[in-house]
């Protein structure tokens, strides 16, 4: 787990950790949530509109914003205050997704940070796209 400060955080401070979306994954984001949506429960509605299987929840996706922030940048001294995300493609189960993010502003007066993410599949595609803003210790 990384533990940048706020003085150590510069804009283009990059980060990523790569992932892959399994079967455990969907059915834990199903019980916590409740979705039970046949397009992530069945292959059969999911190819009725025209996927190759069951389509991966967006929010789990954008979860990993989640992951990327408060493990990676800036890791432990993390305290979001927000994530935007936008699903540009769909996910699939077993696709390995690669979660990006870099600093773009820094603001010391507020303590917080502004970091732009992307999530990639494994044919580098961009699936997901997000902006990050988080609280960060001072001190660490």
């Amino acid at each position: 787990m990384n533990r940048y400060t706020l003085a150590q955080l510069l804009p283009g401070t990059t980060e990523s950790f790569t992932t892959t979306i399994t079967e455990e994954k969907m059915r834990g984001f199903c019980e916590a949530t409740g979705d039970v949506s046949p397009i992530h429960m069945q292959d059969a509605a999911a190819q009725k509109r025209g996927h190759t299987g069951r389509v991966v929840y967006g929010m789990l996706c954008a979860g990993l914003f989640s992951t990327l922030a408060g493990v990676y940048l800036p890791g432990e001294s993390c305290l979001l205050h927000s994530v935007q995300a936008k699903f540009a493609k769909p996910v699939y189960i077993g696709d390995m997704l690669t979660v990006t993010g870099t600093v773009k502003e820094v603001h010391e007066a507020f303590g917080t940070v502004v970091i732009k993410a992307h999530i990639t599949n494994q044919h580098g595609e961009k699936v997901t796209r997000g902006t990050i803003t988080a609280g960060v210790h001072h001190d660490g």
